[in-house]
């Protein structure tokens, strides 16, 4: 014994939600990117500011409450491995809203074609 198959409405209530969900993830994969893309340039303002010191220049490192003495070469090193990590994060996330946003169309398609069919049928 089969179960009843699903009526228009119920598929249609089912893929607006898949596609609600989609659209919540994507928005989540944006901003994520959006705040990836502020520590790039803050990271980059830093490389910047580096270029400018002398190499006998005394740089600092805050943990937690205390300012600790670092190498220029070592600190240099530091911000350049963040924006290498970062950007590669970009790069995943990028490729994460692409991905996301072909669903989201897909869904918005099949949503489309399935309201057609109800309004054929009636």
């Amino acid at each position: 014994m089969t179960a009843p198959s699903p009526s228009p409405q119920q598929n249609l209530q089912t893929l607006s939600e898949e596609y609600q969900k989609l659209q919540t993830d994507l928005q989540t994969q944006i901003t994520s990117r959006q705040r990836l893309e502020s520590q790039q340039q803050e990271n980059l303002a830093v490389r910047k500011e580096f270029n400018t010191l002398s190499t006998e220049s005394t740089i600092y490192k805050l943990i937690g409450p205390v300012l600790l003495k670092q190498e220029k070469a070592e600190a240099e090193s530091a911000v350049d491995g963040r924006l290498e990590f970062i950007e590669k994060e970009i790069k995943r996330v990028e490729k994460l809203i692409s991905n996301m946003q072909e669903q989201s169309e897909g869904k918005k398609m099949e949503i489309y074609q399935l309201q057609m069919k109800t309004q054929e049928a009636k």
